[in-house]
């Protein structure tokens, strides 16, 4: 085929030798236009909820129980309720100065401990502090107000310390030893209540950041939250009906173990998440099997609700108030509804002066538990009246703790 020269006469130097030939001269249909989507409108976000009110302010009467209450209120309304400081030496003298706390002061062996035990609780109608246990003591004059540098509790805290040590000793078990029961478990679990209850004295006379009492905390924390977190978590209990035992390995939370975290803000901080697993254990209802009389270490754990049944409201107010407070000082009061019901039920008894009135039907005795004896009550003796005062004082340290907004009158 023979190309055409550039230079003929034939070839048109106008036209590029790309271009059409002159038999498909017709124009190029450009490519037809596609229709152009509208864009959607985006749906305007969920406007977020509007936040709760605000809790109502819990009313405290501060002159009525500054005028009424006993030495230990009047002081401790001021000083943890009003928080005056620095705290005068006329206000500080009332404390120190109250006869039941001199009379149980003056009842401690020379070794640092009261008569020999921990955690025994004097008889109901006693008169006096008669075989009451170290721990026990050392915290309700803690309870009273006194410093944790005053010469009885100074000299107590030695063998706290000791019992906080991570041995099975059963020369350290004191009243807790059981006749003919020397097994490794019995002194086992005796030691760990013990441990757990020094821990809690110490913590509450503000000892949280002592290593050692950090440490024993710590250990104490790791064994509870495998506990609560395993499958024996839902049934810790064994045996027949009537002797029904802890489960061997089941290693449920004291009142002690939950004092002693109450007491320790900045180490619940650092355990955020073993908390949030404690709080959800704690708020399972309690077993039948939990709830018989149970002997030596086993009468203190818990498993469960305790205050599940409005009954035990009723009929224990000493050990429904001791549980409120102590949920309020651990951030637990508030994020659970049956709880924070209780307490709302509780500020309802109060008369048009804010001072709290018993209902009938409602106890108010002198508690035979080690774990509520040491706070409740703290006047000498247990009048319908005092004890009124007693209660008063209470919720508004339960209103305190449990971050509600406090109004004096």
């Amino acid at each position: 085929m023979t190309r055409p020269d550039p230079l003929s006469s034939d070839s048109d130097p106008q036209k590029p030798d790309w271009a059409l030939p002159s038999d498909q001269t017709g124009e190029l249909t450009p490519p037809a236009e596609q229709p152009v989507a509208e864009a959607a409108i985006p749906e305007p976000p969920t406007p977020p909820a509007p936040p709760p009110p605000p809790p109502e302010p819990v009313v405290v009467p501060i002159s009525w129980l500054v005028d009424n209450g006993s030495p230990p209120i009047v002081y401790r309304t001021l000083v943890d309720l009003a928080r005056v400081s620095p705290v005068p030496d006329k206000l500080a003298s009332l404390i120190y100065g109250y006869s039941p706390a001199i009379m149980l002061a003056v009842s401690q062996r020379p070794e640092g401990t009261w008569n020999n035990a921990m955690l025994a609780v004097p008889a109901a109608r006693s008169a006096d502090f008669e075989g009451v246990g170290t721990i026990v003591a050392y915290r309700r004059l803690l309870e009273y107000g006194w410093d944790r540098d005053a010469p009885p509790l100074f000299h107590a805290r030695r063998i706290l310390f000791r019992l906080l040590a991570a041995d099975n000793d059963p020369n350290l078990l004191f009243e807790l030893a059981e006749k003919g029961r020397t097994d490794e478990e019995t002194v086992r679990r005796s030691r760990v209540l013990l441990r757990e209850a020094a821990a809690a004295a110490l913590a509450q006379a503000g000892y949280e950041g002592d290593p050692r009492l950090r440490g024993a905390a710590l250990r104490l924390l790791h064994r509870v939250t495998s506990f609560v977190r395993s499958p024996l978590a839902a049934d810790a209990w064994v045996g027949a009906p009537g002797k029904r035992t802890l489960a061997p390995g089941a290693a449920p939370p004291s009142y002690f173990f939950l004092l002693m975290l109450a007491y320790m803000p900045l180490f619940r901080l650092e355990h955020a998440s073993e908390m949030n697993d404690l709080l959800k254990y704690l708020t399972n209802p309690a077993s039948e099997a939990s709830q018989g009389n149970h002997g030596g270490a086993q009468r203190y754990v818990v498993t469960g609700d305790p205050l599940s049944s409005d009954g035990l409201v009723q009929g224990d107010i000493a050990f429904a108030i001791s549980w409120l407070e102590l949920t309020a000082r651990l951030g637990f009061l508030k994020r659970n509804g049956s709880w924070s019901a209780i307490f709302s039920s509780l500020l309802e008894q109060c008369d048009e002066l804010a001072v709290w009135r018993a209902q009938r039907g409602q106890t108010l005795s002198r508690p035979g538990h080690a774990f509520v004896w040491p706070s409740f009550p703290l006047a000498a003796n247990v009048s319908a009246d005092e004890q009124e005062r007693e209660l008063t004082f209470r919720l508004a340290m339960i209103g305190r703790f449990s971050g509600r907004p406090v109004e004096f009158v």
